[in-house]
């Protein structure tokens, strides 16, 4: 019998516990820093969301320096599209903006997905009236701490699967990340979260709502050698597909993030129309992976809000007695060529 078998049967995993997730007798959250309120998850989708996952995630390991815990799915599967309709409806997003500099040359970068948001760095931390103080003393933070944006505490509707992400997968997140794909042609294109205010290694926990989209992944070029391995050359040519549906999650983990590249690539006809959701939950150490997550995922564009009627993002206004709020419709933009989350 092996030492992990043994293991097992003297130290069997504790059962999975269950997470409350009602507070504050259903109030909604809110902060100064966000455009409306936002409601909690409706008891038909909090309740159910205590069985997951819903199946167990299986281990994809069998490539040169990668890491991947796949679940198919995560989420339940009668909860994964009301789940996905709630967040779009409820949840502001923003078609983030900005340049990049490379050289003498300045490029405008059009993100081509909504984007937005939501947590702290490990150096601070929320107390309940959204108020932020350092995580180590215990006072309020310096006021120069974040310069160049204003963090705001993870609404409860994302915050409850959070916690229970975390109890799932042994991980600490601090930061929630949330891209809406509104057509086949929003994308992200190639990347990798390796950036030294994720810390060594990070694990981050990726989940998709609503329509089907597949995530490519391929292994970072490495040097040519003689030695090198079939695989190796494989995992760096042809890329890994997951075609990922309502309710999937994928644990990138290990050393995924500093040898893989992944993206979501564009995609026309089947049900890429209808819309897709993502989720990634990470941890953050230092206050400039703070400011980097705000600048690339809120920026300084127009609040955008899901409106039924025209079924479409629009810029988000509030209405004032005897005045008619125009809503723009937004279409997706060009390519990325930026940073941004999964």
């Amino acid at each position: 019998m092996s030492k992990r078998t043994l293991d097992t049967f003297f130290n069997p995993s504790p059962k999975k516990a269950k997470i409350s997730l009602t507070d504050s007798k259903d109030a909604p959250s809110s902060h100064s820093t966000y455009p409306f309120t936002v409601p909690q998850l409706p008891p038909e989708i909090s309740d159910l969301l205590n069985f997951a996952p819903e199946a167990e995630g299986k281990a994809i390991i069998d490539q040169p320096d990668l890491d991947l815990l796949y679940f198919q799915p995560y989420i339940p599967g009668s909860i994964s599209t009301p789940l996905f309709e709630f967040l779009r409806g409820e949840l502001f997003f923003y078609r983030v903006k900005y340049k990049i500099k490379r050289g003498p040359i300045e490029t405008d970068i059009n993100t081509p997905r909504f984007t937005t948001v939501f947590g702290v760095d490990e150096t601070s931390s929320f107390l309940p009236d959204g108020s932020l103080i350092d995580a180590t003393t215990r006072k309020p933070i310096p006021k120069d701490r974040y310069k160049t944006c204003k963090p705001r505490p993870i609404p409860h509707c994302l915050d409850l699967l959070r916690k229970l992400t975390e109890a799932a997968t042994d991980q600490r997140y601090n930061f929630c990340l949330v891209n809406y794909y509104a057509t086949g042609d929003d994308s992200i294109s190639y990347h990798s979260d390796d950036e030294r205010f994720l810390g060594v290694d990070p694990a981050i926990a990726s989940f998709s709502l609503g329509a089907k989209r597949d995530f490519l992944l391929k292994h970072k070029p490495t040097p040519p050698s003689d030695t090198k391995s079939a695989a190796a050359i494989a995992s760096e040519t042809k890329p890994l597909k997951l075609p990922l549906g309502s309710g999937d999650m994928v644990l990138m983990r290990g050393s995924t993030q500093g040898k893989w590249l992944h993206s979501i690539p564009k995609r026309k006809g089947g049900e890429s129309g209808n819309g897709r959701i993502n989720i990634t939950f990470r941890r953050a150490m230092v206050a400039g992976g703070t400011e980097n997550y705000y600048r690339y995922n809120v920026g300084d564009g127009d609040v955008m809000k899901w409106d039924a009627k025209t079924k479409s993002m629009v810029v988000w206004g509030e209405k004032k007695e005897g005045d008619e709020v125009e809503k723009k419709e937004v279409k997706a933009e060009d390519v990325d060529k930026g940073y941004a989350a999964l």
